[in-house]
């Protein structure tokens, strides 16, 4: 059975659902602290959404130095599969794990609602089961969202096939509608909506489904 590490900082708040999610899939979900120094014997590591650290300084600033950061760098480093929502995706950037930043919302404005995702490319441990143009719908609820790079940045994400999900209609005013980012190997992504919350149409859409079978089926058994 693919087993998932779901990291929890002081201030997560999405990892019972992050945790529900894999096992809802058929995968085991295992919650590790922040302070751990070693993420045990798994196959993938989801770092939720929340506000780690209480988003002191900024946004993920503080959550990068917590010791179980470390493991994590390390199981990427030899190819593991890494995945950060929301604020996972901002500690996964400032713990430079992925290029760019996430800078605060257009208008300043905190977003909850559902928005319309599309799969830009399917070279990542995220976008492998699902298809290049497909779009989902997954709700987004972030203030500091706004995905941001320099030129040089965007010019290498472009050439390297890393932008996996753009927003059709951009909420957050991200450079190129970009909704989640791979690192260049495509095992580690992040991304500011929250496929969690769209495993049922009972809650409005199951559009989350292909991601996270993806990450706990193809994605794992890729590495």
């Amino acid at each position: 059975m693919t087993r998932i590490a779901v990291v929890v900082f002081p201030g997560s708040n999405c990892e019972y659902d992050a945790a529900a999610a894999v096992e809802q899939l058929g995968a085991s979900a295992e919650l590790v602290f922040h302070s751990a120094t070693s993420l045990g014997d798994v196959d993938g590591v989801i770092l939720p959404g929340g506000f780690a650290h209480g988003d002191y300084l900024r946004p993920g600033a503080l959550a990068r130095f917590s010791p179980v950061m470390a493991a994590v760098t390390d199981f990427a480093a030899r190819g593991g599969a890494v995945l950060g929502i929301c604020n996972g995706f901002q500690v996964l950037t400032e713990a430079g794990l992925l290029p760019g930043a996430l800078q605060k919302n257009r208008g300043l404005t905190f977003l909850c609602q559902p928005t319309t995702l599309v799969v830009v490319s399917t070279r990542s441990v995220l976008t492998r089961a699902a298809s290049v143009g497909a779009e989902l719908v997954v709700p987004i609820n972030h203030f500091s969202g706004a995905y941001t790079c320099d030129d040089a940045t965007y010019d290498s994400l472009v050439a390297h096939d890393q932008i996996v999900l753009r927003y059709r209609d951009n909420p957050n005013g991200s450079r190129d509608d970009i909704a989640g980012v791979s690192n260049v190997a495509g095992n580690v992504v992040g991304l500011m909506p929250h496929p969690e919350r769209a495993m049922s149409t009972l809650l409005g859409s199951a559009d989350g489904r292909v991601l996270l079978e993806s990450f706990v089926g193809l994605g794992v058994a890729a590495r």
